[in-house]
């Protein structure tokens, strides 16, 4: 093959598979009518009228308890026999921050080091990731931007998903610092094969190290002449209750020890990040108004004596005790199966949960454990219109179908390299 024709190729092929622009800026009023609105509060409105201008939601109301002058909206969607839903928001996610597992020059999640509170997802989140597009589709439209590895692994940062870059798809910088506290027990063996659960002989010096850490980053803070100490410095906001502090924590004896850490150093905001034994700490976890974002629901129990649904029906008995729940869904595959987060949330509306208390798993719960329930999570008058509309119910994999869905107002792209090909192959076979 000669150089022209191999560039000629090479530039066909990036055609084909080319980032959808991001949407323009909401330019005219819309008036989505007819609708079932299901709020992300609790409350659904089953004849709606919604509302927004310049990306703001302007009207969240009964459509038969209100009067509208015939000019006072440009544009007007019927959405009758349709539902509607405000974005759904994942946390804990990489998406962004790595596009092909195998390929180095391609991950970007995790940095060298133990105690890196300094790193910062958000300078290495890649807005024109492929997978990206692949979630919107079924309603993911926010994400919390969060690094891996270490103990401290960094700074997640809160973004929009329709972005040229990542500083127009900021929505929150620096949210919270993630923190991977030890477990005080070690499983030998794989998940074919388990083996036995042993004592980690090196969890007393690891808590050592964190509370010695954590320790140093107070003092600093406190003190009126220093040094400049980057690594320090980023953890101001832990004392100052501006971040929250996110502590991936399963087991009961992790938990009790990372809430009694975490609150003896002084940390004012703790979110539980996994929480598979929540459910044994409630009452602390109540009692210090600590949330839990939950892990990956689609998933086995820990050990042998537990419920085989005991993943399923969790949220429903931390939301029970009073806890706010959200759901994320990190491990295998993360960034792939970010997509079926609602479905998660479907599951646990199949195992006891009220189907608005579920919806709230991804959508207001999650904004107020994030800090981020003051624009964004439900559809109320002066909120981001970050919101879709939905062919059916969109915690349901059979009818979660999006007709139409808006960031900020902006009228989304929702073709992606998928559905793309889809279409190629149904036309190549002539399928409808």
């Amino acid at each position: 093959m000669s150089k022209n024709i191999y560039i000629l190729s090479l530039l066909f092929s990036m055609t084909l598979i080319a980032q959808h622009a991001p949407a323009k800026k909401q330019s005219k009023s819309i008036l989505i009518l007819n609708g079932r609105a299901h709020l992300g509060n609790g409350q659904v409105i089953n004849n709606s009228a919604i509302g927004f201008k310049d990306g703001k939601l302007t009207l969240v109301a009964d459509a038969t308890l209100i009067r509208l002058a015939k000019d006072a909206y440009e544009e007007t969607i019927d959405a009758s026999g349709k539902q509607i839903y405000p974005g759904f928001i994942a946390p804990n996610s990489t998406l962004g921050l790595v596009e092909i597992d195998a390929i180095k020059s391609s991950d970007d999640e995790s940095e060298i080091g133990n105690m890196n509170p300094n790193v910062r997802s958000i300078i290495a989140y890649n807005a024109e990731s492929k997978v990206i597009e692949t979630v919107r589709p079924n309603g993911i439209l926010m994400a919390q931007i969060t690094p891996r590895g270490g103990t401290i692994s960094g700074t997640s940062s809160i973004v929009q998903l329709d972005a040229w870059s990542w500083q127009e798809a900021l929505v929150k910088e620096n949210d919270g610092i993630h923190l991977n506290f030890p477990s005080p027990f070690k499983k030998t063996g794989w998940w074919a094969e388990p083996g036995d659960l042993t004592l980690n002989k090196d969890y007393s010096k690891q808590l050592n190290e964190i509370t010695n850490f954590l320790s140093n980053a107070q003092a600093y803070q406190l003190a009126t002449s220093k040094e400049r100490n980057v690594v320090l410095e980023s953890t101001k906001g832990l004392f100052d209750g501006s971040q929250t502090l996110f502590i991936v924590a399963n087991d009961e004896l992790q938990i009790f020890d990372a809430i009694k850490l975490a609150k003896g150093s002084g940390i004012k905001k703790i979110v539980i990040v996994g929480g598979f034994e929540a459910y044994k700490t409630s009452d602390l976890l109540k009692a210090n108004n600590i949330g839990v974002l939950l892990r990956r629901v689609h998933d086995m129990p820990q050990y042998d004596d537990q419920d085989v649904d005991l993943p399923y029906k969790m949220a429903k008995i931390l939301t029970d005790k009073g806890i706010v729940v959200g759901l994320e869904n990190s491990g295998s595959m993360e960034r792939m199966n970010t997509r079926n987060l609602p479905f998660l949330a479907g599951t646990c509306a199949a195992y006891g949960l009220d189907k608005e208390q579920a919806l709230k798993l991804i959508t207001s719960n999650t904004a107020q454990l994030l800090g981020i329930d003051s624009f964004c999570g439900t559809l109320e008058e002066g909120k981001d219109a970050t919101l879709f509309i939905s062919d059916g119910d969109a915690l349901d994999m059979r009818t979660n179908k999006l007709s139409k869905a808006y960031i900020q107002g902006r009228l989304l792209n929702l073709e992606n390299h998928q559905s793309n090909l889809n279409q190629i192959y149904k036309e190549k076979y002539n399928q409808k």
